[in-house]
């Protein structure tokens, strides 16, 4: 079972093409047997939470809130790291502000 703040590396299905590729997302929460995850991306310039190196990524990378699907739990290859409470945090501080709630 995947908790929230789990870094894994998962295949991912592009919304404008059919390729699909590994790449690291950010576990949001997992209920029946569906993954929920926020895509990452290793392009700084793209809004979102930054996520460093320092902090186990293996580039500075930005967590993309607007870039959110579900997976199977059979497209995650492996966990690579937990993030922190502060950064869990700012997850959610950004994903209640689009909701318009915060």
């Amino acid at each position: 079972m995947h908790k929230f703040g789990e870094v894994v590396l998962a295949k991912m299905q592009f919304v404008d093409t059919f390729e699909v590729k590994t790449r690291p997302a950010i576990v949001l929460f997992e209920e029946q047997g569906n993954i929920v995850v926020a895509g990452v991306t290793s392009n700084t310039e793209m809004k979102g939470v930054p996520l460093s190196k320092k902090e186990g990524a293996l580039k500075d990378s930005i967590i993309k809130l607007n870039y959110i699907f579900t997976i199977s739990p059979l497209m995650v290859k492996k966990t690579l790291f937990l993030i922190s409470e502060e950064k869990k945090n700012a997850i959610v501080s950004g994903l209640m502000k689009r909701l318009g709630t915060a």
